[in-house]
């Protein structure tokens, strides 16, 4: 484990690290490429913004005492962005895949309560389909751990089994309880300026199509935190510690239309994020009340 960089109330500025993001490695992936543990923590952040207000807007939260589950996300970017244009980090930042992401939460977190936050790069695995690796982000109030994430991703790289043959993708349950919702065109622009995540991909259909997509694509985490928001507001939602855990499929493109389709148990949801016919999943997911 390398010595933490460390911040103190204020994070990283962005500016500088989104021109690090488009500069070139000086040495191509491979085979033997190791990520080292890097790790950045920000001391005592303020989690009441000036950006608050607009997130609960643009994701549907509803004001209140306590915080949406996501958005310490939010306040860890700037700390992920900062290990990812490290220049020790070996895999170019852009093209790398949000594959999945658990967000635990020991109790709710108040809306002016102050945190430090601390993430960790960690847990590679060399798959099928290239490099993954974890950024691990752990919040504290007053030393107590109450909030942690895991989000895995991927950078694409041949290897001796990709050639394999995939497998059938299950088939695609739906559940009793469905939503729509509304992702408009300029979602990638407003969520980017709220989460300071202003991949291409998400900002422009031009943009985006430098990329390989026909138009721009809505950001993985603001379709969890949208399904948060719908799912929050249910008669039988429950408080308490819980554990939401999704996985990113399909993109959704803007403008576009999804449906929120999820069960109810005693003990644990199931949810999905299903395009506008109903027949392919943008996410799914599970919450796990604990």
């Amino acid at each position: 484990m390398t010595e933490p960089l460390i911040y103190r109330s204020t994070p990283p500025s962005l500016l500088p690290m989104f021109g690090r993001a488009l500069l070139p490695k000086s040495h191509k992936p491979g085979a033997n490429t190791e990520i080292p543990e890097l790790q950045a923590e920000l001391l005592g952040v303020a989690t009441d913004t000036p950006m608050l207000s607009r997130y609960l807007n643009v994701c549907g939260f509803k004001p209140g005492s306590t915080l949406p589950m996501t958005w310490p996300h939010i306040l860890a970017f700037p700390l992920h962005l900062k290990l990812l244009t490290d220049k020790r980090f070996p895999l170019p930042l852009l093209g790398l895949v949000h594959l999945r992401n658990t967000i635990t939460q020991h109790r709710p977190i108040q809306t002016g309560e102050n945190l430090d936050i601390r993430v960790t790069l960690g847990n590679q695995q060399s798959t099928e389909r290239g490099i993954e690796f974890d950024l691990i982000t752990e919040a504290r109030s007053a030393g107590r751990l109450i909030w942690e994430e895991v989000s895995t991703n991927l950078f694409r790289m041949a290897t001796a089994e990709s050639g394999k043959p995939k497998a059938q993708p299950p088939k695609l349950e739906t559940y009793p309880f469905s939503e729509s919702i509304t992702a408009p065109e300029n979602l990638g622009r407003r969520y980017g300026q709220v989460s300071g995540d202003r991949n291409p991909i998400h900002m422009h259909a031009l943009s985006a199509k430098g990329f390989g997509f026909p138009r721009a694509i809505a950001h993985g985490m603001w379709s969890k935190a949208r399904a948060l928001s719908l799912l929050e507001q249910q008669a039988d939602w429950q408080s308490g510690p819980v554990r939401v855990s999704c996985q990113f499929k399909k993109p959704l493109f803007l403008p576009g239309t999804a449906q929120l389709n999820w069960q109810t148990a005693s003990d644990a949801w199931d949810y999905q994020l299903l395009n506008s016919k109903g027949d392919a999943p943008h996410l799914s997911g599970r919450i796990e009340w604990l």
